[in-house]
């Protein structure tokens, strides 16, 4: 059975009852406060945000137009929906007004057309050098081959030269006869080719007799010049005065004479150069061979020419080719 407070002890109970109603009544007025406060300052902030909103609106209506150039703006992409591109075949249009070139006469096509043609070109005239390199080639081998066999009879047989060689005035070198020939050739690098570019002829001949020549004062050094010049072998003998000046001098030519023919090929004009030392007379002679004159009628005639024998041979080194 419950006990019943006593008298301290109910008042006691009633004064805790009493600040416990007191907390809690000044605890809702804080809380009233509190809400009081925040819906104020929701109101407040209410009515800043529609007068901004106001001044706004109010600034965009009066400066339409006028924009801020310190400002960036990002590119705005039309509104429209994007296009996939198609190929569009052109519109057709009357023939007489296309202004379409014709099919072949466009800029590439021409010039496929002149690179045709001067491939073609190239095509030709490297074939035409080919043939005449070719031809050259041929000739050069049979003459080395004639000459060759040439002069290997000759070496057995050496015959007698009936040409006379005339150094000057009247001074001549007579009555030679073959000592010894040699035949020789030449081609070009594997690079190249391998063609014969070059034949040679050279020979020696001989005789018994000893020319005896005197010049005077500045003749001297011009003969002893012109001797050395032909490949005469010869001694000479000065005489000076007393002051050591040549007077004159007297030179003893030996009866020698050294010959030769070069054969020599020029494949950019495709013809054959010749070139003879000592062969008809004393000096050099260059002329030029058409490669297809080189035939067995030609050949002879050019050992006889070597020989001093009556020839044709300038004749036919001039024919038409």
């Amino acid at each position: 059975m419950p006990t019943t407070p006593t008298g301290d002890a109910a008042s006691a109970i009633q004064e805790a009852i009493r600040a416990k109603r007191e907390r809690k009544s000044t605890v809702s007025a804080d809380i009233e406060a509190l809400e009081a406060s925040l819906l104020a300052d929701i109101v407040a902030f209410d009515l800043d945000a529609a007068e901004r909103l106001a001044k706004r609106e109010q600034n965009t209506q009066s400066g339409v137009g006028m924009l801020d150039r310190s400002l960036v703006f990002p590119e705005i992409a039309s509104q429209a929906p994007p296009r996939i591109s198609k190929p569009v075949a052109p519109a057709p249009q009357p023939e007489a007004k296309a202004p379409v070139a014709a099919a072949g006469s466009s800029l590439l096509d021409e010039l496929r057309k002149q690179a045709e043609i001067r491939q073609r070109e190239l095509h030709s005239a490297q074939t035409a050098r080919t043939a005449t390199a070719e031809a050259i080639d041929l000739a050069l081998k049979n003459l080395f081959v004639y000459l060759h066999d040439l002069v290997q009879q000759l070496n057995i047989v050496k015959p007698g030269i009936p040409r006379d060689y005339t150094l000057v005035n009247q001074l001549q070198l007579r009555h030679l006869g073959w000592q010894e020939g040699f035949a020789d050739y030449r081609t070009q690098s594997q690079a190249a080719g391998a063609l014969v570019e070059l034949v040679t002829l050279s020979y020696r001949l001989n005789g018994e007799r000893t020319l005896i020549v005197e010049r005077d004062g500045l003749l001297v050094d011009r003969f002893r010049a012109q001797l050395v010049d032909f490949g005469l072998p010869f001694n000479c003998k000065e005489f000076k005065n007393a002051r050591h000046y040549v007077e004159r001098a007297e030179f003893e030519i030996r009866s020698e004479l050294s010959g030769s023919a070069r054969w020599r090929a020029d494949f950019d004009k495709g013809i054959l150069m010749l070139e003879m030392r000592n062969v008809e007379r004393l000096g050099s002679v260059v002329m030029s061979v058409a490669p297809k004159l080189i035939d067995q009628a030609l050949l002879d005639d050019f050992g006889r020419l070597i020989l001093g024998q009556p020839n044709r041979f300038r004749e036919l080194a001039r024919r038409p080719a």
